[in-house]
């Protein structure tokens, strides 16, 4: 039997005794669509959430969970960290703010515990599936344990309509 792989984002929420159910899928480069790693693991592709880095004027860090199929409204996601404007951090920089690239970018046991906002439209679903924090991993985990641990808030960050 294999050595399992943990990335950081499993040892934080092992180390805090948070529950969750981790998935490993095999890496296709030519398609890491979301809500296929999902199918190939037997979940809810509703459940399917992506990490979006952002950055104000003055450089500071902002973390978005959105759901894998909605696009990031800045103006709303802004408005939510209390900026006047923010950007999407390049891809180039993912991993020297984050620890993770793009793909395998986690809300879990980055370098730093950067304020971090769920789509509210979210909550609803109870539970979440989000980055592993590698490649071929992916952690299925409750809206409620999830906000806790990255000390996360709901907030309206997608256009609705």
């Amino acid at each position: 039997m294999g050595k399992q792989i943990k990335t950081n984002a499993m040892r934080l929420l092992d180390a805090k005794k948070v529950p969750h159910e981790s998935f490993h899928y095999k890496v296709d480069e030519a398609n890491t669509d979301g809500t296929l790693v999902a199918r190939m693991n037997g979940r809810d592709t509703g459940l399917v959430h992506k990490t979006l880095v952002a950055k104000s004027s003055k450089n500071q860090l902002f973390v978005f969970i959105i759901p894998i199929n909605k696009e990031l409204d800045l103006k709303k996601a802004a408005q939510a960290c209390g900026e006047k404007k923010i950007e999407m951090l390049p891809h180039k920089d993912l991993l020297k703010y984050t620890g993770y690239i793009k793909g395998g970018c986690s809300p879990l046991g980055m370098k730093k515990l950067y304020p971090t906002y769920l789509e509210e439209s979210s909550l609803p679903l109870g539970k979440v599936i989000v980055s592993g924090g590698k490649k071929g991993h992916i952690i299925e985990i409750g809206i409620d344990q999830l906000l806790q641990t990255i000390n996360g808030q709901l907030k309206s960050l997608i256009d609705l309509s």
